[in-house]
């Protein structure tokens, strides 16, 4: 078992870090969002597009290929995350709506209560 305050280290192949860092620089996604789907720190990944720029990381000397269907799948699940939030924000504006009028039907119709049916006091 380890102890308490040691770190689980990863070593991850040059290939992995080169590609990590080829979907960081799609169109359209979120580091974070690469990060969180490869299972590494954000600031790891931000290491890596650094050590690549520096020329420090090489994918054993061969470009780096991205999987079409990789980048097709990254672009819907950014798409699909954008309208989910698209829906969260509706969802609650009717929510509110709704006890809005809710409301509005709870006081008029107490108020036509007061004043009769023909809007005459009695």
């Amino acid at each position: 078992m380890p102890k308490p305050g040691l770190r689980k280290i990863n070593r991850y192949s040059e290939s992995f870090k080169a590609t990590a860092v080829k979907l960081a620089h799609v169109k359209g996604v979120k580091k974070k969002d690469v990060a969180e789907s490869l299972d590494i720190h954000p600031f790891m990944l931000s290491r890596w597009i650094k050590e690549v720029r520096e020329g420090k990381i090489v994918a054993n000397g061969k470009k780096v290929e991205l999987d079409s269907d990789t980048v097709t799948e990254l672009r819907r699940l950014k798409k699909l995350e954008k309208e989910h939030e698209r829906l969260k924000m509706e969802h609650a504006l009717l929510k509110k709506a709704i006890r809005f009028c809710s409301e509005q039907k709870q006081t008029s119709s107490a108020s036509s209560n007061r004043t009769g049916k023909n809007g005459l006091s009695k």
